[in-house]
């Protein structure tokens, strides 16, 4: 299941899928369109990157008292009048239409010309046996734009940077592959219990040499 504050509900999986589609968070729920679109606004096709664009009833009429939040968010839509959700969520389908979750825009590693989600990354890693947890960043570099920092904690089976670069490019485009793999004993954490990660690129930024 997917959904925002502007909209409420988006999508949702049916439980008899979920081995099916793992990873998916379904299709629109009834009443509600949704499309992908480019950074530019053209369509994209099954297993491209775009941000999910929502239409329906349910869609926010705005920010109270913020008209310039409000523009950017809702995009003219084709009927008069109507107003068009933009998530800032990036996402994929597959060729069923199943839509998948790829990152917040601000989440989003644009390295070597390329944008990288980093739940792709971690989801390679997490099947990596003796893995724990993993949180994916990325750290700012003169020459890509951004490293890809892959940190991980996992239950003391023998594994190394390569061991886990290797894993990653049997799976991955090259551009995907994580510079750099920083073993932790545990993971700083929100308190809703979620990975902090801007609290783990700070702890480590600042005790690199």
């Amino acid at each position: 299941m997917y959904g925002l504050t502007e909209c409420k509900r988006v999508c949702y999986l049916e439980p008899e899928l979920i081995d099916a589609k793992p990873g998916s968070v379904g299709k629109a729920i009834p009443g509600t369109e949704v499309f992908l679109l480019s950074e530019e606004g053209q369509p994209v096709g099954p297993h491209q990157k775009g941000l999910l664009h929502i239409r329906g009833p349910h869609v926010m009429l705005g920010y109270w008292n913020q008209e310039a939040l409000s523009r950017e968010m809702l995009k003219p839509g084709s009927l008069p009048g109507e107003k068009v959700l933009c998530s800032n969520d990036w996402f994929k389908t597959d060729e069923e239409g199943f839509l998948y979750f790829l990152g917040r825009n601000d989440d989003i590693i644009k390295t070597r010309g390329e944008k990288v989600s980093p739940i792709e990354i971690e989801n390679v890693i997490y099947t990596i046996n003796g893995i724990k947890e993993v949180a994916v960043l990325g750290v700012p570099d003169a020459l890509m734009g951004a490293s890809i920092w892959a940190f991980v904690t996992h239950n003391g089976l023998p594994m190394d940077e390569k061991f886990i670069q290797r894993a990653c490019a049997a799976r991955l485009e090259a551009f995907m592959v994580p510079q750099k793999v920083i073993f932790v004993d545990e993971m700083p954490k929100s308190t809703n219990g979620k990975i902090d990660k801007k609290a783990l690129k700070k702890l480590h930024l600042t005790n690199e040499p």
